[in-house]
């Protein structure tokens, strides 16, 4: 009987967590595809150009990049629930704040607190699942998680649309308010600190978080820099300067992960599993490929084609949608088959599906635009989940903490580089101006050139994908 009870407190506790790690889970993939959906009406109020549009969501990027791996590493030290626990606090707080911004440049610091945030509940929800729930019901936990981001990036496109038309797009930071609060309550109230987040004893490399996050922010500056007009370009701190900086900063990082005896991240496995760096690497290429496709499609249809944000979202709710119905199929697949292979064909659907954006005009059927975002969403479904499983697969279980860790950071990475590619590009066609003035036909030329960019990054990313085929799981010491 005794047992019995303590079973039960023990299933309840876990589905607590679950509860609590799922719904953070859905905010963060509900606060960014709502986001994609104001944007041109954020870039109206403040009056921002293409570039400045996009930093809207690279700040968040950036700053979310450069803190997942010091947010996991420090919970792994100081105990996960707390770091969980204060990233939850801190996105909600932040999120009421922007809620009341009256500039440009404090919208763009909220964001950074916000992506500092978020990485650090982002980071640790995995890890909290898998030390809460024992091994034989990892996949069931893990897998409920997953379909609560998927969730959110469904719900998002649309919910953002009506928020944005209906009551303004500071709304959409309202209902991330009250999304933040309720996970924050349960894991304040109802989980316990000694639920199998008890820390490890090691020290926090300070110095490779400073190397790490100096690195990203000085490259990501410089391609941003280097399509526009700033006064750097007559001093030191020119595009090419901060690039060749930022790579000197990168290489010393990566020397002293080698040097020091406890690193953010034990680099090794990049040298001696080229399967962990093969799938990492498509990641990269399918996020700087696919990101971008919601935010210039939310520019092309509601500042060319003149919708409303609400049909706005429910276009773009299209894809998340068909990811969602597809993905345990790919699991499943990915199970019975190398997993790769089935990637690899994700990729190529996609690579065909971005291509047909690239015949975008200003009289397109909407009929057609669904059409090629159900092809995307099944390509995306197809390779996104086998690619995982590979890499998870590629590495010994002592590794999973690194590998989820490192592949988080290459999504992120790859969401920096899709936003930075197509504002860029936009900036190439339609010039420096505030995005609401750009004119119709510069604006869908700058869009379908984007996307020729982005199918031929997916090409890439799918010939990488290939080569992968055959390579078997490598340890490292």
């Amino acid at each position: 009987m005794h047992s019995s009870a303590y079973n039960n407190r023990e299933m309840l506790g876990e589905r607590i967590v679950l509860i609590a790690t799922s719904l953070a889970s859905f905010l963060v993939a509900y606060t960014i595809s709502a986001l994609n959906v104001a944007l041109p009406l954020i870039g109206v109020e403040f009056g921002l150009s293409p570039v400045e549009l996009g930093w809207i969501q690279n700040s968040y990027l950036l700053s979310s990049v450069i803190f997942l791996l010091p947010a996991g590493r420090l919970a792994d030290l100081r105990g996960r629930r707390i770091v969980f626990l204060i990233g939850l606090a801190l996105f909600t707080f932040s999120a009421l704040s922007t809620f009341f911004v009256a500039s440009k440049e404090l919208f763009y610091i909220m964001r950074l607190i916000q992506g500092a945030a978020a990485a650090m509940f982002v980071s640790t929800s995995v890890a909290i699942l898998t030390s809460i729930f024992s091994k034989s019901f990892h996949g069931l936990a893990i897998g409920i998680n997953t379909a609560a981001v998927y969730a959110g990036q469904t719900i998002g496109p649309y919910l953002g649309g009506f928020l944005t038309q209906n009551f303004g797009w500071r709304s959409i930071f309202l209902s991330s308010v009250v999304l933040g609060i309720l996970p924050l309550m349960i894991t304040l109230f109802k989980v316990d600190d000694n639920d199998g987040m008890d820390p490890l004893i090691g020290k926090f490399d300070y110095v490779g978080m400073i190397l790490y996050a100096s690195a990203l922010t000085t490259i990501v500056l410089s391609a941003t820099y280097s399509t526009t007009p700033t006064s750097f370009s007559s001093t030191l701190l020119n595009p090419i300067t901060l690039f060749a900086f930022g790579t000197v900063l990168l290489i010393i990082f990566i020397f002293w992960q080698l040097k020091t005896v406890e690193p953010l991240i034990d680099v090794r496995i990049f040298k001696y599993n080229r399967a962990f760096t093969c799938s990492n690497f498509t990641a990269l290429m399918n996020y700087s490929a696919t990101y971008m496709i919601p935010i210039l499609l939310s520019i092309y249809l509601q500042l060319v084609r003149r919708l409303t944000p609400e049909n706005t979202g429910l276009i773009l709710v299209t894809q998340p949608l068909v990811q969602t119905i597809i993905s345990p199929l790919a699991g499943r697949l990915s199970d019975k088959r190398q997993p790769r292979l089935w990637a690899s064909l994700g990729m190529g659907i996609n690579t065909v599906g971005i291509f047909f954006l690239t015949f975008l005009d200003q009289n397109i059927g909407l009929e057609i635009i669904l059409f090629i975002l159900t092809i995307i969403g099944f390509g995306y479904a197809l390779f996104s989940t086998p690619n995982t499983s590979a890499l998870m697969g590629s590495v010994e279980s002592r590794y999973f903490g690194v590998a989820n860790a490192t592949l988080s950071t290459m999504r992120q990475m790859g969401m920096i580089l899709s936003t930075i590619i197509s504002t860029s590009i936009l900036t190439l066609f339609v010039g420096p101006v505030e995005i609401s003035r750009a004119q119709p036909l510069p604006l869908v030329m700058g869009i379908k050139s984007s996307f020729l960019i982005s199918s031929a990054i997916c090409l890439v990313g799918m010939l990488v994908s290939l080569s992968g085929l055959g390579l078997k799981k490598k340890g490292h010491s």
